[in-house]
C-alpha cells in the first residue's frame, strides 16, 4: 500500500543490470558454437571461459544492488544451458569427437552421443541444482557444477588446439573426459563450492602476493594452466567424498584418531 492507504501496483519489467550480464554470458556462449563451427577452437574455449565470468557477476550484481527476480533465476537458468551445456558439447564435437567416425560408423555414433550424453547431463544437473536451492549445504555442491564440467572440456580443446592434437586418438580421450564429466555432473559427488570467501574483508598482504604470483604463473601457458586446475577440481569430488565417507565410518565404529 501506498501512503494514502491504496494498494500500489506492482511494477512490470524486468532489472536491467543483472541480466544484462546473463544476455552478454549467453551471447558468448553461442559465439563459442559459431567459432567451432568456424573451426576457430582456442577463440571458442575463451568464450566458454568469459561466459563463466559474466555468469558469475549477474548474481552477485543482483544481490548486491537488490534485484533479484524469479525472472533472473529461470533466465539464467536458460542461459546457463546454452553457455555450458550445448556449447562445450558442440565445441569438442568439432574438435576432437568426430574424427571417431574414421574408426567406423559406430565409432561415430559414439562420438556424438557422448557429445549428448554431456548436453543432457548438464540439463539435468541444472534442473535438479534449481529444485534444491535453500535445502544442500552451501559449502558444497552436489555432483560436479556444470560451468566446471565446461571449463575442464574445453581446456582440454584449447589445449589441443594449441598442440594441433587432431585424429581419433585425441577423439578417445576428449570422448573419455566429456562422458566423466557429464556423469559427475548428475553424480552425488559433493565439490566445494568456495562460497564462504568473502571478499570484502582484509587479508594477509602475503596472500595478495600469493595472487599475483599464481597469476603470473597462469600467464606463461594459460590454456594448460586452466586445464590442470579444472582437472584437478574433477577430481577433487571423488576424493572429498571418499575421504568423507571414511570418516564417518571411523565415527561409527568409535575410531577417530586424536
Amino acid at each position: 500500500m501506498d501512503s494514502n492507504g491504496h494498494e500500489s501496483k506492482r511494477r512490470r519489467g524486468i532489472y536491467l543490470l543483472p541480466n544484462l550480464f546473463t544476455t552478454i554470458a549467453l551471447f558468448f556462449g553461442f559465439f563459442a558454437i559459431v567459432s567451432a563451427n568456424g573451426d576457430q577452437f582456442g577463440v571458442a574455449a575463451v568464450c566458454i571461459f568469459v561466459a563463466m565470468v559474466f555468469d558469475s557477476l549477474d548474481g552477485r550484481v543482483a544481490r548486491l544492488t537488490n534485484t533479484q527476480s524469479d525472472f533472473g533465476v529461470q533466465y539464467d537458468s536458460i542461459a546457463d544451458m546454452v553457455s555450458f551445456g550445448v556449447a562445450p558439447a558442440l565445441v569438442i564435437y568439432e574438435w576432437a569427437l568426430h574424427s571417431l567416425a574414421s574408426m567406423g560408423p559406430t565409432w561415430g555414433k559414439i562420438g556424438w552421443l557422448g557429445a549428448f550424453t554431456y548436453t543432457a547431463c548438464a540439463g539435468l544437473r541444472l534442473a535438479r541444482f534449481n529444485t534444491m536451492v535453500g535445502i544442500v549445504d552451501k559449502k558444497y555442491f552436489q555432483g560436479l557444477p556444470s560451468p566446471a564440467a565446461a571449463a575442464a572440456v574445453v581446456s582440454l580443446v584449447w589445449v589441443g588446439d594449441e598442440l594441433n592434437a587432431r585424429g581419433w586418438p585425441v577423439g578417445l580421450v576428449a570422448w573419455v573426459l566429456t562422458v566423466t564429466a557429464a556423469l559427475l555432473m548428475v553424480s552425488n559427488i559433493r565439490y566445494y563450492s568456495f562460497k564462504e570467501f568473502d571478499f570484502r574483508y582484509r587479508v594477509p598482504f602475503v596472500t595478495i602476493v600469493i595472487v599475483v604470483l599464481a597469476v603470473a604463473f597462469a600467464m606463461i601457458n594459460p590454456p594448460m594452466v586452466l586445464f590442470l586446475v579444472f582437472l584437478t577440481y574433477l577430481v577433487s569430488g571423488p576424493v572429498i567424498t571418499i575421504t568423507g565417507l571414511r570418516a564417518q565410518r571411523r565415527a561409527k565404529r568409535g575410531g577417530i584418531p586424536e
